[in-house]
Formats: C-alpha cells, sequence, structure tokens
C-alpha cells in the first residue's frame, strides 16, 4: 500500500480536530460518576426504613397491621432529615394516607396508590434513584387526593360495571382485528388507546398500563402482524387485559 501523502494528513488531522476537541472535552463527564445527591448514610437508612414499611405493607392482613403506621413515620422522619422538598411532601402524604387507613371502609382507591407508592420506594438506589423526584411527585399527588378523598368521590359499582362492560366491547373489537387478514394496526392501537385513556380517566392503573403496552407493542410491531410470534404475543397480551377487566368490579 502506497504511503499517504504528508499534506494529505495533514489535512485530514485539521479537519478531525474540531471533533477530537470536542470529544475530548465531554470524557471527564462522561467518566465522573453522578454526584450524590444525599448523604450515603442517610440513603441507606431510608433504604432501610422503605424495607421496613413494604414488609409492613405486605403483612396488613395479618401481623403486619400494627407496623404501617409507626414504618409510615419512621420513613416520614428521614424525609424530614433531608430537608428535600419532595421527600417531605411524599412522607406528608404517606402519614395523611396512613391515617385515613382506620377507617371502617377502606378506599380501594388509597389502597392501590399506597401499594403502587410502597413499591416504587423500594428501588435498590433509594433517594438517589434518577427518576425518584418525579416519581416521589407523582405518588404524594395521588396519596393526597386518595386521604382528602369522600365516600361521594369514590366510583360506584354502577360506574365499575359500565367500564367493564365497554372495556370488554373494546377488547373483542381489537381480537377481530387481529383475526383480518392482514391483521388491522389502525384499529388494534386506536382501541388500545382509547381504552388506556378510559382507564386513566378512573383511575383504574392496571388496565391503563397494560393497554399501554398493547399499545407500544402493536405499534412497534406494525410491520409484522402477520408474523405468528408477534400474533400471539399480542393475543397474549389481549388475554392479560381481559383478565384485568374483569377483576374491576368483583
Amino acid at each position: 500500500m502506497a504511503d499517504i501523502p504528508e499534506h494529505e494528513l495533514e489535512e485530514t488531522r485539521a479537519a478531525l480536530a474540531p471533533t477530537l476537541e470536542a470529544t475530548a472535552a465531554i470524557l471527564p463527564w462522561v467518566a465522573t460518576p453522578r454526584k450524590a445527591r444525599f448523604d450515603p448514610k442517610l440513603n441507606e437508612r431510608w433504604i432501610a426504613a422503605n424495607k421496613r414499611l413494604a414488609a409492613a405493607w405486605s403483612e396488613r392482613h395479618g401481623d403486619g397491621s400494627d407496623n404501617i403506621r409507626p414504618a409510615v413515620f419512621g420513613l416520614y422522619t428521614i424525609a424530614i432529615e433531608t430537608a428535600d422538598a419532595n421527600c417531605l411532601r411524599l412522607g406528608e402524604a404517606l402519614a395523611s394516607a396512613a391515617d385515613r387507613l382506620e377507617d371502617d371502609a377502606l378506599s380501594p382507591r388509597l389502597i392501590a396508590a399506597m401499594s403502587a407508592a410502597i413499591e416504587c420506594l423500594s428501588e435498590a438506589d433509594g433517594l438517589e434513584h434518577p427518576a425518584f423526584p418525579e416519581r416521589a411527585d407523582h405518588f404524594a399527588g395521588r396519596l393526597e387526593a386518595c386521604a382528602k378523598a369522600t365516600k361521594s368521590d369514590e366510583r360506584s359499582a354502577v360506574l365499575d360495571q359500565l367500564f367493564v362492560d365497554e372495556a370488554s366491547e373494546q377488547i373483542q373489537l381489537m381480537h377481530d382485528a387481529l383475526a383480518t387478514l392482514p391483521p388491522d394496526a389502525y384499529a388494534l392501537t386506536t382501541e388500545a388507546l382509547k381504552l388506556a385513556q378510559q382507564a386513566e380517566l378512573l383511575e383504574i392503573w392496571g388496565v391503563m398500563h397494560l393497554a399501554r403496552q398493547l399499545s407500544e407493542c402493536i405499534t412497534r410491531n406494525a410491520a409484522d402482524l402477520d408474523n405468528a410470534a408477534v400474533r400471539m404475543e399480542i393475543q397474549n397480551r389481549l388475554e392479560a387485559l381481559s383478565t384485568t377487566v374483569a377483576t374491576v368490579n368483583r
């Protein structure tokens, strides 16, 4: 292979210089770990407190029911120490929700919100999880709404049944769209998104998430809906969605 002329090498080096300089400038940022927002020992205590709360919550139908409030307020104490607005709001929301656990008839929405918040708090990174501020804000809002809700705010059995009936029809439409040749991607996506929106309005979070995941699956595989494996995946997701919808009014 002939040697590359020196002047061509110089031109190449000159052309690459800006790119190399930019790369060199960002390397320290890439190599440097994200700075911790909280004292590591404080985060360890937060994680441990969350584990105690999760254990108490999982045993709420048995011996663990008396441990929920102490676990919540133990977590709240650490939230105060963080002096972080998101932690404080979440701690206060959990404490208010825990007070409602003394009600004679527990709200299903409150139970769902507590379960979701506690599951989210169980992340291994604790306070240092990158999405913690957004998650804390979201779950604090849900808990606050549930703690303030009155009986008149609760969904009625009639409303639940109407949702189940409507959702069942939409799922059947999706089965029909999947059975056509070729499968109707537009109808599948439209009905899945419509169902997700209806579930979100009623705060039926499990159905909402499953419907959104179904829509994403259809969109991702829109060009391969004739593929047997893809059709089977969508069919399985529809079955899971149908099973979940059927539990809404039970």
